[in-house]
């Protein structure tokens, strides 16, 4: 908790009201996780879903480098809009090849760009950015080790609709998102059996969303989803 608390501190460093210092914050995380991705693409027996999970899983971080250097949500929806319109356009030309294979049945990336613009509006103006947070960590971590997990260790497969999934990993999904739910309302709020029922019922719920999900709409239903119940929830719960 301590150690989360410190953390929750760091906007109060002068150099976090400087834009030009945000947004260098940013873009150096970024190129951390391209290398990353390239570095898994080159140098491991890896196949291309794997480095779409590994950018999807890295660069969500960005939403707490945003909370804790407290960028003006202007500059957290305009990224939102360039990236999606990019996304978009990635489907039928080459630009991030590495992510959206072109004719990919997919908008998994465009609907991840809009749902973290659509999450800053919402709770940077609220001026609770921790529901941002949780809503997009939730989609980045919890999403992607549930797939991970499900196609490299998935024993017992379900199907919906003409989905498959795997118990694995949609347990992992729920344990993550628990989990990740848990720290950021612990992190905001006193410790409280509200707030572990709270991250619980996230939790079923985004690894619902995410077991439903198709044509990469978890994208958008997965973090708004877990976002709104965790912030309901909360002004109903909580005192």
């Amino acid at each position: 908790m301590l150690f989360w608390s410190a953390l929750l501190q760091l906007p109060n460093v002068s150099l976090s009201s400087n834009l030009g210092f945000q947004v260098a914050v940013v873009l150096v995380w970024l190129t951390i996780v391209a290398l990353l991705a390239e570095g898994v693409n080159r140098f491991t027996p890896s196949n291309a879903e794997l480095v779409r999970k590994v950018v999807h899983i890295g660069s969500g971080n960005v939403i707490l480098i945003a909370w804790w250097l407290k960028i003006p949500a202007w500059v957290g929806v305009s990224a939102s809009v360039v990236f999606s319109a990019i996304a978009l356009l990635s489907y039928y030309v080459p630009i991030l090849s590495s992510i959206n294979g072109i004719g990919r049945k997919s908008l998994g990336t465009f609907f991840y760009a809009v749902s973290i613009g659509v999450l800053v509006a919402w709770f940077w103006g609220l001026h609770l950015p921790q529901f941002a947070a949780l809503g997009v960590l939730v989609m980045t971590w919890g999403d992607g080790f549930a797939a991970i997990v499900g196609q490299h260790f998935g024993r017992h497969p379900y199907k919906l609709w003409d989905m498959q999934k795997t118990w694995e990993g949609s347990t992992v999904m729920a344990l993550i998102s628990f989990i990740l739910s848990l720290l950021i309302l612990l992190g905001t709020q006193e410790n409280s059996w509200q707030v572990w029922a709270i991250s619980l019922l996230v939790a079923i719920a985004a690894a619902s969303l995410e077991a439903f999900s198709k044509y990469g709409i978890d994208n958008l239903t997965v973090p708004i989803g877990s976002a709104a119940i965790a912030y309901f929830l909360s002004q109903t719960l909580l005192p």
